[in-house]
């Protein structure tokens, strides 16, 4: 409970509420601040992919100029095929001719649609008509590259270029240029910025022509779940994958002949060009830094200016509160004037409750002292009317008429021991029952026990108080039992008697009186049975319940009654 308390006071304080509205206001500049980030950071992503693709395209400058000059040179010479195919030796004299002249090639030569090689710069024939390649190329007659192994045609590895041989009647075969993997391999690659784990080409099928890491027709740097057969595209590409042994790495692919040959490098996951950099970084954490400082400062100057001075002036006013202490020592220069006017209307405040207080209390005192005086006047006014009904017992002759003036005046001295308990308290307005009943009781035992009685008397009082109004009902309704249980108990020293008087409270705001004595035989008396009246109006008045508990030896008075400081309706009987 104290806890949500303390909380919930806290989410009302005025820095949290300050704090929040800031943050309120300062939202659209952080969210401006946020896509302005996000647009550094994707330029950033978009600047590092373009130096990728920029060191992809100079890592493979030597296979891009080969292979684009092996792809036109082919489509040149188809031509040539055009006037030739149909004389093999003239046929293969011109390419002999042009592989000598350029001394780049291994092989040139021409394949028919039969895939029997008779026309090239080589020697002899060579058949691709069973070669998967050739079928695929047959079927899709376009220029196009594929890697051979050592020993199909020859004894070194080759990567062979094909461009389609059209004539009147359609598509005739292939003009056929084999590039050795030595030509590739002894070119001077030109020095870069940053070098590839990988550089690879690969036709448009996805087959790998060359490979500068892992071998001629194979490599570990390869991506492992896409294919190199989706990414020939006419634009270049980067994305994320893994290699062939589950390595995440970052691939770069750059077209080097269209729809024909595509460059492919390969890079580690944490490569320099895709790095933001510490200033990009920064640049991330820039939103946050500026709505961080900006509360920093706002809670500095709230606190300086105001809270702690706030803080203060409660303080004060809590002193103020608990021990009537004007501060003594003001806020002090440099506060703003709002809080000053605040503290003196405060003093000026408290000067005048101090006042107010001061005047209340000398009229309280003087209105206890009134009360007091009254009470004193009026206990002195009802002993003197019990020495009258003194004097008229002395002289009364009859002793009806002195047993009734005796039980008067014992009542009205039970109301004059009331107003001497009340003149005798500090608290006006309650009284403690204990020792108001402890009085009567032993004023009436005084006089209504005889010496030798044989009666044991015990009491029992817990604290009780009272309200005044239900002071004199309680002690007259004591008094009343007391003098039945006297009249009615056995007073002789032949026989073991008890009177018990106990006053407890059983619950906060209920008490209980009981009076128990024994029963002897008594002789009648003509009593009136007005005792018995006066006990029920009594308990009427305490707003209370009697019981009554008789046996053969025990005569027993119970009075329970609510113990309450509101004012009780007065009974006339």
């Amino acid at each position: 409970m104290t806890s949500g308390f303390f909380t919930g006071d806290i989410l009302r304080g005025l820095a949290v509420r300050v704090l929040f509205f800031l943050s309120v206001a300062l939202l659209p500049i952080g969210l401006i601040a946020i896509t302005q980030t996000r647009e550094i950071a994707e330029q950033n992503r978009t600047n590092g992919e373009l130096s990728l693709i920029a060191v992809t395209e100079q890592a493979s400058t030597a296979e891009r100029r080969i292979l684009q000059e092996a792809f036109g040179a082919a489509e040149a010479l188809a031509s040539i095929v055009l006037l030739h195919h149909d004389d093999q030796d003239a046929c293969s004299s011109f390419f002999g001719a042009y592989r000598e002249a350029t001394d780049t090639y291994a092989m040139v030569g021409f394949i028919p649609l039969s895939g029997l090689m008779t026309c090239s710069s080589s020697a002899g024939q060579f058949d691709f008509s069973q070669l998967q390649t050739f079928q695929q190329a047959l079927a899709n007659p376009t220029r196009r590259a594929d890697a051979f192994a050592a020993g199909l045609f020859n004894d070194q590895a080759v990567t062979m270029v094909m461009a389609p041989v059209f004539d009147d009647q359609g598509f005739i075969g292939f003009v056929a240029i084999s590039i050795p993997f030595s030509a590739l391999e002894e070119i001077n690659e030109p020095s870069l910025t940053q070098t590839p784990l990988a550089l690879m080409t690969f036709n448009a099928e996805g087959d790998i022509l060359t490979s500068e890491q892992a071998g001629m027709l194979h490599s570990d740097e390869a991506p492992l779940s896409t294919p190199l057969g989706q990414l020939t595209l006419e634009t270049p590409s980067v994305f994320k994958d893994a290699n062939q042994n589950a390595v995440p790495r970052v691939y770069a692919v750059q077209p080097i002949v269209t729809n024909a040959v595509y460059a492919i490098s390969v890079w580690p996951a944490d490569t320099p060009f895709l790095d933001p950099g510490i200033i990009a970084r920064l640049g991330a954490l820039l939103p946050v830094s500026m709505w961080a400082a900006s509360l920093i400062v706002a809670f500095w100057a709230l606190n300086r200016l105001a809270i702690r001075h706030i803080r203060k002036l409660g303080r004060q006013m809590r002193r103020f509160a608990a021990n009537r202490n004007l501060p003594r020592v003001t806020l002090g220069s440099g506060v703003p004037s709002e809080l000053i006017e605040m503290e003196a209307a405060f003093i000026s405040m408290g000067e005048s409750i101090l006042r107010d207080e001061a005047q209340l209390e000398d009229s309280l005192r003087e209105k206890n002292i009134l009360l007091k005086e009254v009470h004193h006047r009026v206990k002195n006014n009802l002993q003197l009317i019990s020495s009258i009904m003194n004097m008229q017992i002395r002289r009364s002759k009859s002793e009806d008429a002195k047993r009734v003036l005796k039980r008067l005046q014992e009542r009205i001295l039970s109301l004059a021991t009331v107003h001497k308990n009340l003149y005798q308290n500090d608290e006006l307005g309650r009284v403690d029952a204990a020792p108001l009943l402890d009085e009567t009781v032993s004023q009436l035992l005084n006089v209504g026990l005889l010496p030798g009685s044989n009666v044991e008397i015990t009491q029992n009082y817990d604290t009780v108080m009272l309200n005044v109004d239900d002071a004199a009902p309680l002690t007259l309704l004591t008094s009343e039992a007391l003098t039945n249980a006297l009249k009615h108990i056995a007073q002789n020293v032949s026989t073991k008697n008890r009177i018990d008087i106990q006053l407890k409270r059983i619950e906060t705001d209920l008490a209980v009186l009981t009076i128990s004595n024994t029963v002897g035989a008594v002789a009648s008396d003509g009593g009136t049975g007005l005792g018995a009246q006066l006990i029920n109006a009594f308990a009427r008045q305490l707003h209370g319940q009697v019981d009554i508990d008789i046996s053969e030896t025990n005569y027993t008075l119970r009075v329970q009654f609510p113990v309450t400081d509101r004012v009780k309706p007065t009974y006339d009987y």
